[in-house]
């Protein structure tokens, strides 16, 4: 099934596509999402929950080159995840994201800044992917999309929760 998985993702990398490696995965493409803003920058980006070591090993496989992590320190993520995406090869990014609080255009910018960094896919996740829709509803915004069309980029992205936090930053 591993396998599998693999040759869809490795045929499939440039569209938006789903697959499951003991959760859901999905991949973000820039006009996917919004095809008058820049939503997500490079090639192609990923959106999820904690990936377990087998995803990230899916990830590589697929030509991924890093890891961002909007998850605090203190978070369990039930593996050593620096470790295990350094193993691998991929770069690992911290990027806390604790709470509403920190869903703000700042983290969003710098987000935006260190997915410059990346000449290729990226795989951005915190624990359920809502953190990672926050930021990138609010990127879109930045970039000139309307509070709709960030919303749905967020949407999209993963957000769920904090679309109450968004909506209130889109709307100062």
């Amino acid at each position: 099934m591993k396998r599998l998985i693999l040759a869809s993702l490795c045929l499939t990398l440039s569209a938006a596509i789903s697959f499951a490696a003991d959760r859901d995965v999905v991949a973000i493409k820039v006009a996917d999402i919004q095809a008058d803003a820049s939503v997500l920058s490079g090639p192609q980006h990923v959106s999820t929950g904690q990936p377990d070591a087998e995803t990230l090993a899916i990830a590589r496989e697929a030509g991924f080159v890093a890891v961002i992590d909007l998850r605090g320190a203190d978070e369990d993520r039930g593996i050593d995840e620096v470790a295990a995406v350094e193993a691998l090869g991929m770069r690992y990014v911290s990027l806390p994201v604790h709470d509403a609080d920190d869903v703000t255009f700042e983290n969003a910018a710098e987000l935006d800044r260190l997915l410059g960094e990346f000449d290729g896919p990226v795989l951005l996740h915190c624990a359920s992917g809502n953190r990672v829709g926050a930021l990138v509803a609010l990127r879109a915004s930045a970039a000139g999309a309307s509070d709709d069309e960030a919303l749905a980029a967020g949407k999209a992205a993963g957000l769920t929760r904090l679309e109450p936090a968004v909506a209130e930053r889109l709307a100062e």
